[in-house]
């Protein structure tokens, strides 16, 4: 566990794609509400410096995950892009902290030890931002790293900014990020939301870097099904599939 890491979650989605009235984050795996499964993680990561950023039905969200854990909450009034999440949760990291290690609420699959050496790797090398990517047959849906001719990580192109081209990338973005809290600070102030979806993109922190020559990299994931999102109910029943055969494997 880090002293001087902080774990921010980002559960404020509407999850209109579920088709319920329940909040995405509340819906249940084994009988385990999704979103405790990235909590219980943040916190054999960061013990009790998490922050969850919680936005539709988010008086409901907190007073099930305050039956379970101690935590503390930023609103996202609007929910105006991860970028944005991530700014809203900015002035409720505590002044000691170093590092910040982004999570998605509805990424359940997530082990703690893949963030552990997420962070670690991203301490030893000394970097401003290093991300989780994992490689992929099937990319669709996924934002795409883009490395330059150097092979440098330069940018992060989501599937609807993205050529013909760079859709054949294999190589996706997890949603998973470990950045230095006085470059988080600066650069998501700078994030414009001029894209198809009118959001402010947290993916838009790696071109920041880029261009001001900051040290960023990426980690790769041995397990990709670990970055499995959720956004459907099929998607629910495939990731409930997997936890499964690892309880399976485990006993």
């Amino acid at each position: 566990m880090f002293t001087d890491v902080a774990v921010v979650i980002l559960a404020a989605g509407l999850g209109t794609r579920m088709k319920s009235t329940k909040a995405k984050v509340l819906h249940k795996l084994l009988d385990k509400p999704m979103v405790m499964y990235v909590v219980e993680t943040a916190m054999q990561v960061a013990g009790q410096n998490v922050i969850l950023v919680v936005g539709n039905q988010a008086e409901k969200i907190k007073e099930v995950v305050a039956k379970q854990a101690y935590l503390m909450y930023a609103l996202q009034e609007e929910q105006l892009g991860t970028g944005h999440a991530v700014l809203c949760a900015l002035p409720h990291i505590p002044s000691h902290i170093k590092e910040v290690v982004i999570l998605c609420g509805d990424v359940p699959l997530i082990r703690a030890a893949t963030v552990i050496d997420l962070v670690n790797d991203h301490i030893t090398e000394n970097r401003d931002v290093s991300l989780l990517a994992v490689d992929i047959q099937d990319p669709c849906g996924y934002g795409r790293i883009i490395f330059d001719h150097n092979h440098q990580l330069c940018g992060i192109v989501e599937e609807s900014e993205a050529t013909d081209e760079q859709k054949r990338i294999k190589r996706i973005n997890s949603g998973i990020y470990c950045i230095k809290k006085d470059f988080l600070a600066v650069a998501l102030p700078g994030i414009g939301s001029d894209n198809v979806q009118g959001e402010i993109y947290l993916t838009d922190i790696i071109e920041i870097g880029y261009t001001q020559n900051r040290s960023i990299g990426v980690k790769i994931g041995s397990d990709p099904s670990e970055v499995l999102g959720i956004n459907t109910t099929q998607e629910l029943h495939r990731v409930e599939t997997i936890m499964k055969e690892r309880m399976r494997i485990i006993t």
